[in-house]
């Protein structure tokens, strides 16, 4: 098992909202694990594409998540809306790492925290890219990298 650092909402530069689904609890009451990720992706995309211009339907550009872990700390539960705490951990030429949090609205420590890889790619050719400059100031905006252990 991993040793997580000690990580609070004040961690994240960025947070975004999404709302449990009914289909999202699975039969033990709780949301899925594998509905995190959709999460965690979803308020990553919302901010590259509202904030850094990503078209996700005609752009020439595309971000592709390419590994992607999560440690489980709490269970959520439909309903309820939820947070989703956003940190770049590491920007490259062609990929960034994401720290994410699930939040509960007005706690402090998350339920589960994500980490994810996104790498950039050309649509046509389906090969890495460098990041497209709207999009690598967003991301520069919530760069943290990882500090210790």
């Amino acid at each position: 098992m991993s040793t997580l650092p000690p990580t609070t909402r004040a961690d994240y530069p960025h947070v975004g909202s999404v709302s449990t689904r009914w289909n999202d609890n699975d039969r033990y009451g709780h949301v899925n694990n594998a509905v995190y990720y959709q999460y965690f992706d979803s308020v990553i995309n919302e901010v590259l594409i509202h904030q850094g211009g990503l078209d996700i339907h005609r752009g020439e550009v595309v971000g592709f998540i390419v590994r992607s872990e999560c440690d489980f700390l709490a269970p959520v539960a439909y309903p309820g809306l939820l947070e989703v705490g956003v940190v770049v951990r590491r920007l490259g030429r062609s990929s960034v790492t994401y720290e994410t949090a699930l939040l509960r609205p007005g706690e402090d420590r998350p339920a589960a925290i994500g980490r994810m890889v996104h790498v950039f790619v050309d649509t046509a050719t389906g090969r890495p890219t460098d990041i497209p400059a709207p999009i690598r100031a967003v991301l520069e905006r919530l760069l943290r990298p990882q500090t210790g252990g």
